[in-house]
């Protein structure tokens, strides 16, 4: 089995990786049969963005913090590991972004697209989903929509719910939401487009946020999950992600 390291930019994840290296061997990834990720789970959406659309999975081993989307560290027996290991595939979100002055980004998101305020003002937004206006004015700091996968992260923190990854539901989830103040979000099937169009742009500018990507100034939003790619991870059999995202939903 051929290995491609890939390591975060802290002393223990780089120390990680040489020993795993010199014990291993190591190729480049387009060599590679498997890319091992250390880090945290900032890492893991790094490396995953790389092997979008590529026939290359992602083994992450924790060497961060949360580490949510790792396995756990160890030296040995990784060839065993990574051959026993579950699989799982990730498809991103597609950001299509138009700014005020009509430069168009796009971007993906395996974790989440949220739209933020500039400035110490509320952003306005208005909400369609597959072309019918759903909420005409979402007084805000923010709002976000989420893949499965990304539903424990930002979502998560914003109050949004814990989705499983075979569900095909995509979470809709407002950030300090002040009107209308009782709306608590939604959950919409994976195969909606969605579009968010920002009012007072001018005096209420926002930023759109794919995973890494940032666009300032934005006027219009398009989100869909895009079927067409994926990025394949793999996880220890005690540690799928599948059954971790049902473990989140009971912790306290």
């Amino acid at each position: 089995m051929k290995f491609a390291f890939a390591a975060a930019r802290t002393a223990s994840a780089e120390e990680a990786k040489a020993r795993l290296a010199a014990r291993y061997g190591e190729v480049p990834a387009k060599e590679a049969d498997v890319l091992v990720a250390l880090g945290g789970d900032g890492m893991m959406l790094e490396c995953l963005h790389r092997v979008l659309g590529v026939a290359l999975p992602v083994y992450g081993m924790n060497c961060g913090s949360v580490g949510f989307l790792m396995n756990e560290y160890s030296e040995e027996e990784l060839p065993d590991r990574v051959r026993k290991a579950h699989l799982s595939v990730l498809h991103p979100l597609r950001m299509h972004a138009i700014t005020a002055s009509g430069v168009v980004e796009e971007a993906m998101a395996l974790n989440e697209v949220s739209l933020l305020r500039q400035t110490r003002q509320a952003a306005k937004i208005r909400i369609s989903i597959d072309h019918a206006e759903r909420l005409p004015e979402l007084i805000c700091d923010g709002v976000l929509i989420s893949t499965p996968a990304g539903s424990t992260a930002y979502n998560l923190s914003a109050h949004g719910p814990i989705v499983p990854l075979s569900a095909n539901l995509l979470p809709l989830t407002p950030i300090s939401a002040f009107r209308p103040r009782r709306w608590r979000g939604a959950l919409l099937p994976s195969s909606v487009d969605v579009l968010f169009e920002v009012l007072e742009a001018e005096k209420r500018p926002v930023a759109a946020v794919a995973d890494f990507t940032e666009v300032r100034d934005v006027v219009s939003v398009a989100v869909s999950e895009d079927r067409s790619v994926g990025a394949a991870v793999l996880f220890d059999p005690d540690r799928a992600l599948s059954e971790r995202i049902i473990t989140e939903q009971f912790t306290v």
